[in-house]
């Protein structure tokens, strides 16, 4: 880069004279041809992101890990199979990237790194654990699920050795559905309810509430059905149906759901209520109208963890409704199947096309579980702007105005 030097002129125009006070010069950059030339700039790392030395550092833990590995389990020690191959690769490679790091790095970076492959690990194990239950099961269940029958039909007459072109489990499907529409008609507002007193009003009686509800979350299906089968059977004389496994059922969730939805609520900002309160709104109008549907996603998700926890369960079901192998679409009377019911009985059977529709079955009630998820999901959404233009008015919005034309051809 050169500088053009300027000198500034007096007001009428006139040069400054040599007895003129010195006066400071301005240099105006220009551009020289001669950095054209010049090479690119060197892009800058970014901050954090690890440079070769480390990134070789890291991988060269890794593959010594990997020999250490092989000689413990193959050459050294008695230790045979994948798992405790695995075990001992992630062990040496804690070691390893410990002990390179430390040659390099101070002893924060060096406890960040190995938490950071603990942390790793944790994720690994636990993703491949569900993915590797879920295959196991669709790979074990698909043969009955080729079958129309197994979705339209029922165990009505059908033996534990007849083929899967026989029998289904529409009725386990019926009985579920009806069973949980119970249980979350009364789990769900008594859930959320209680969250809410523990919640915005508080007080004494609330912090043993908040303690009932903790310890009731470890409860026992087998305590919830007895409870139901004392109360609700013996005590009323409601005959054993899909009421009364329902009501374990939501006996079951109820905790659940107020657990989870009290944290949920809590971490509602209290800037809402208080600005509510201001403008005069009454504590249940801001609970309904701010904190509730502020709070609705977080909601969503303590109703799906309740959900999940009462659709597997098959003690309260067996000492309260029975199995019934026939469609039973009255709660109140009779025995009722359900899902989880239907896969006890059919693994204790022992055939292998009973263990065949077992897993059929276990297949159908994830789908259950996950298309009940995806719908709690699609509620808990935020609502849509009323006043937001459809996406048809906006595309037509993009399409050149037509001109109107006069009989003549000339633009109106």
């Amino acid at each position: 880069m050169t500088a053009i030097e300027t000198r500034p002129d007096d007001l009428d125009g006139r040069a400054d004279g040599p007895e003129a006070p010195t006066e400071p010069r301005t240099f105006l950059p220009t551009r020289d041809r001669d950095q054209d030339d010049a090479p690119p700039p060197v892009p800058r790392r970014a901050i954090g992101a690890p440079n070769a030395d480390e990134l070789f550092a890291r991988g060269g833990a890794w593959v010594a890990a990997l020999g250490m590995a092989w000689l413990i389990t193959q050459r050294f020690l008695p230790l045979g199979g994948l798992a405790w191959f695995l075990i001992v690769l992630l062990v040496a490679g804690i070691f390893m990237t410990g002990l390179l790091s430390s040659m390099s790095t101070t002893f924060v970076e060096v406890r960040d790194r190995v938490a950071g492959i603990v942390v790793t690990a944790g994720a690994v194990v636990v993703g491949a654990a569900l993915i590797s239950a879920v295959v196991f099961v669709f790979v074990r269940g698909w043969r009955p699920l080729t079958h129309l029958n197994f979705f339209t039909d029922d165990m009505a007459g059908v033996e534990p050795k007849a083929p899967f072109s026989q029998g289904g489990v529409l009725h386990a499907i019926i009985g579920t559905g009806i069973q949980l529409g119970i249980g979350l008609a009364v789990a769900l507002p008594l859930g959320v309810g209680t969250a809410v007193f523990m919640t915005e009003v508080g007080g004494r009686f609330a912090r043993i509430v908040r303690t009932v509800v903790e310890a009731m979350t470890a409860l026992p299906s087998i305590v919830a059905g007895l409870f139901i089968y004392t109360t609700v059977i013996l005590t009323l004389g409601v005959p054993r149906s899909g009421l009364a496994a329902g009501l374990a059922l939501g006996v079951m969730m109820l905790p659940i759901i107020a657990r989870a939805a009290d944290v949920v609520l809590r971490v509602v900002p209290g800037n809402l209520r208080e600005a509510s309160l201001a403008l005069g709104a009454s504590r249940w109008r801001t609970t309904w109208n701010v904190v509730l549907p502020t709070a609705r996603p977080g909601l969503a998700t303590a109703v799906i963890l309740g959900v999940a926890r009462g659709v597997g369960e098959t003690s309260p079901v067996l000492l309260t409704s029975g199995a019934a192998n026939f469609v039973q679409g009255n709660p109140f009377d009779g025995a009722m199947n359900s899902l989880p019911l239907f896969i006890y009985t059919q693994v204790r059977s022992g055939e292998p096309h009973s263990i065949g529709r077992a897993f059929g079955a276990a297949v159908v009630l994830m789908t259950l579980v996950l298309a009940l998820f995806v719908l709690a999901r699609l509620v808990a959404r935020p609502r849509k702007y009323k006043n937001r233009p459809s996406l048809r008015s906006r595309i037509g919005r993009l399409r050149p105005a037509r001109t109107r034309t006069t009989r003549n051809g000339e633009p109106a």
